[in-house]
């Protein structure tokens, strides 16, 4: 059997990978005659038939399919040790893009990479702060670092430490909602009422929205400190992150509505990077010092207190009579 090469099973790969030669042709940013000719030098070193071209679309042969799944191993070793490669040619970073996203303590988070930088002063720190789909966007249009957000943990091109959860509250203020309004609150119940909503800072991504309640009429904020402002004033209600309300749930300022029909959510906060990426020394110095500050992040933004909640079959015009 003769020798092939590694730009042979690049070839392969794309070529299953797309469907066909033009396409992996493009891919790779080669001709198509280049990638048809390293496919089928392939199959003659190998003395197998990798594909059917008999359709449109051509298609791996169930050997193909079996070879392929072998040769991907070895083509992500490659990836690796090119990354690898990039890392021990860079020098330290003049400077480092980070990006916060909407679901971070931020005095916590700002006082971790503030304790890191002041010992890098030949770095400069760009911080970009984002909200729901705008960290993943950037991360993805090589414009972060590394971002502190949740993430997809099933896209391999991301790898990403566990920082904490974050538990998200739906909240009102005292005397927001009618009379009418009981316990267990409803879906139906609540769609008159203005819910104020994160806006997506993401740019070119499809817009996502979380916990909204389809038909309300709705405020869009850029942050959250504007969205907790605008329900403690009676103008609107929402989710908010536990940890930015601990004391208006626990002196009454805020009122927790959660339920059945409204039960919250939790969050994952992680710190990520790309994996597909190479990163310099002070990018992973950094990378290390988040994985050890994790867990006093966590220990910091444990609840304290129960929520606040509504009494059950509590009526608002019961809660002013006693003072709720």
């Amino acid at each position: 059997m003769a020798e092939f090469t590694l730009h042979d099973l690049q070839c392969f790969d794309a070529v299953v990978r797309t469907g066909g030669f033009q396409p992996a042709a493009a891919m790779l940013y080669r001709s198509h005659p280049a990638v048809f000719a390293a496919v089928a030098k392939l199959e003659r070193q190998l003395d197998l038939c990798l594909l059917d071209r008999s359709g449109y679309r051509v298609r791996a042969t169930e050997a193909g399919l079996s070879f392929h799944r072998r040769a991907l191993s070895l083509l992500r070793e490659l990836d690796g040790l090119r990354v690898h490669a990039a890392q021990l040619a860079m020098g330290e970073e003049s400077e480092i893009h980070v990006v916060i996203g909407d679901l971070c303590p931020r005095p916590h988070v700002l006082g971790m990479l503030g304790r890191f930088f002041a010992q890098c002063p030949g770095t400069r720190l760009h911080l970009h702060f984002e909200a729901v789909g705008g960290p993943w966007e950037r991360l993805f249009d090589d414009e972060a670092d590394l971002i502190l957000h949740w993430v997809d943990k099933g896209d391999a091109r991301v790898e990403w430490v566990d920082l904490c959860k974050v538990s998200f509250i739906p909240v009102v203020a005292p005397g927001f909602l009618p009379g009418r309004i009981e316990q267990p609150i409803t879906l139906d119940q609540m769609q008159a009422l203005t819910q104020c909503v994160m806006r997506d800072s993401a740019r070119h991504s499809p817009q996502q929205n979380y916990s909204l309640i389809e038909g309300a009429p709705q405020c869009f904020v850029a942050d959250q400190g504007m969205k907790k402002e605008i329900i403690l004033q009676g103008l609107g209600w929402g989710h908010l992150p536990r940890f930015l309300i601990e004391e208006e749930l626990h002196d009454g300022r805020l009122q927790s509505i959660a339920g059945r029909h409204l039960p919250g959510r939790t969050d994952e906060l992680v710190v990520a990077r790309r994996r597909d990426r190479p990163h310099g020394p002070i990018a992973n110095r950094l990378w290390d010092h988040i994985q050890q500050e994790a867990p006093a992040l966590r220990r910091a933004l444990e609840p304290s207190r129960p929520a606040g909640q509504i009494p059950t079959n509590l009526s608002r015009k019961a809660q002013v009579e006693t003072g709720r």
